[in-house]
């Protein structure tokens, strides 16, 4: 895995294009609009597989949640309190290979992050 990559899932946003921009800067996500899918902007993540899209947020629609591959999560909780987000879990252990964290987007929406590697030395 790299840098951004996760499996496919569509995120609520009050507005698109703040939206897209806050993600498209965090995790370098190339954020577009699919002829045939107007008002769906659709999110690739680095590895050209992993994908989803932003769509606006309405009563039933509130809240993502997917765990996203970061090389640090200490570097992108920085980046995600310096725009605007917020950290909701500092990084935690899942085992001496591998940590998790939580954050809060500017819309409220509660994305998790993975850090790890198959090196236990």
């Amino acid at each position: 895995m790299a840098h951004g990559d996760i499996t496919h899932i569509d995120i609520p946003v009050s507005d698109l294009t703040k939206g897209a921009e806050f993600y498209g800067n965090l995790f370098g996500w190339q954020i577009a609009e699919i002829p045939g899918y107007e008002g769906y902007p659709m999110w690739q993540a680095p590895n050209k597989i992993s994908g989803g899209g932003l769509a606006p947020r309405d009563g039933e629609f509130t809240q993502p949640r997917s765990y996203v591959e970061v090389d640090s999560i200490d570097d992108t909780l920085a980046k995600v309190n310096a725009s605007g987000g917020e950290t909701v879990m500092e990084k935690s252990p899942i085992s001496e290979t591998s940590w998790w964290a939580t954050f809060r987007d500017p819309d409220g929406n509660v994305v998790g992050l993975y850090e790890g590697t198959t090196d236990a030395g």
